[in-house]
């Protein structure tokens, strides 16, 4: 399934998304560094959401997102040996399957940012990917970006479209179903789109790969589908 909400926007308007995306992702990292706020968590009994946030982002960059959730009676949790998650994706993967097994958690609904949706489906992949409902993957670079050829940091040229793990993890459609992907009209960082073969596919009428998080129709679209996965994919 594909849901399309276009947005008219030209150059001059997409140099300004650019703009605004930074300054956003930049007051966000700040944010973060200057005052460490807790993970909110819900009173309820709804499925655990666990957190996983992009390369060199810390779960705070998800917090209105987590917020929302919490509201929403979800207990949230983050996942502290990510760090700022600048392992690659298969390692990062072994580290939130190490923290699902410690934590004892089940019935989880993975909500991820970026690099975060490529570590959730690896997850999903894994030995714990019983321990998982789905996944809610925000502007993931699931075919990968042309970009990552000019980057300077071997992390960040890792999203090239022919890189190996990428390449693997696309090959392997069994999980996509339990997956929905949202991702913006415009993002500067992923040209190619954060469709995904065989997933939910939601794309919205928002332009940026990071300002996005903060919206609230990307908020109220998380928490929705967080909502489907867990009544869809639930065991009565």
């Amino acid at each position: 399934m594909t849901e399309r909400h276009r947005s008219p926007g030209g150059i001059l308007a997409r140099l300004g998304a650019w703009g605004a995306d930074y300054a956003w992702a930049t007051d966000r990292q700040l944010r973060a560094l200057l005052r460490r706020s807790p993970v909110p968590t819900g009173a309820g009994d709804r499925a655990p959401i666990v957190l996983l946030p992009g390369i060199y982002e810390t779960w705070a960059f998800l917090a209105p997102v987590a917020t929302a959730l919490a509201r929403a009676g979800h207990p949230v949790h983050a996942v502290p040996g990510l760090k700022h998650n600048a392992r690659p994706v298969p390692e990062s993967a072994d580290v939130v399957v190490d923290h699902l097994e410690r934590a004892g958690l089940t019935g989880v609904v993975l909500v991820a940012h970026s690099k975060g949706g490529l570590i959730g489906k690896r997850v999903m992949l894994s030995h714990a990917g019983e321990r998982v409902l789905g996944m809610v993957a925000i502007a993931t670079p699931f075919a990968g970006s042309r970009w990552a050829r000019y980057m300077l940091s071997r992390p960040l040229r890792s999203f090239h479209p022919r890189d190996p793990v990428l390449l693997a993890l696309a090959g392997e459609l069994l999980v996509n179903e339990r997956i929905t992907a949202v991702y913006p009209h415009f993002d500067p960082h992923i040209p190619e789109s954060g469709e995904l073969p065989g997933a939910r596919n939601i794309e919205l009428p928002l332009s940026g790969h990071f300002r996005p998080l903060g919206h609230p129709l990307l908020v109220d679209t998380v928490v929705r589908e967080v909502a489907w996965v867990e009544a869809e994919h639930t065991v009565p």
